[in-house]
């Protein structure tokens, strides 16, 4: 009667020829998770950044409103307040929208600089990990062939 081949002991010893090398998958969780604190951290400064701008923002306008509320002598001088008011208003909002604009400009540029810095590094850990994955494999494929 023909003894049928142990599949377990097959499957270690091929397995045992190809090693797995895991370094390459924690560096790249490793990267990827700086590289995310990173953009994080760039996304948190502009949001604390556009936080402070509509702050202040606010503050002004409160500030405008209570003027333009306060009790007038004359009918026209409603009309100038609300005027004055209206005119002030586009200014700051001018003025804001270029501070908001520049915020966005600075997120755009670092997540840009950080995006060509980690696919500069993945490349280079890519060609790393081929190399040696070929090498790995090459003295593998020559040991079993022994």
């Amino acid at each position: 009667m023909a003894k049928t081949q142990d599949m377990t002991a097959v499957l270690k010893d091929m397995m045992g020829a190809f090693p797995v090398d895991t370094s390459a998958l924690d560096d790249a969780f490793k990267n990827t998770a700086a590289l995310n604190e990173k953009l994080a951290g760039v996304a948190l400064e502009a949001a604390e950044k556009s936080s402070e701008i509509s702050s202040v923002w606010t503050k002004d306008t409160l500030s405008k409103l209570a003027d333009m509320s306060k009790a007038k002598a004359e009918p026209a001088d409603y009309a100038k307040a609300l005027t004055d008011f209206a005119s002030a208003q586009a200014e700051v909002a001018a003025e804001n929208m270029a501070a908001f604009a520049e915020v966005a400009k600075k997120v755009q540029s670092e997540t840009v600089e950080l995006m060509m810095s980690a696919s500069k590094e993945a490349t280079e850990e890519a060609t790393a990990a081929v190399k040696k994955a070929t090498a790995d494999a090459t003295a593998a494929a020559k040991k079993t062939a022994k």
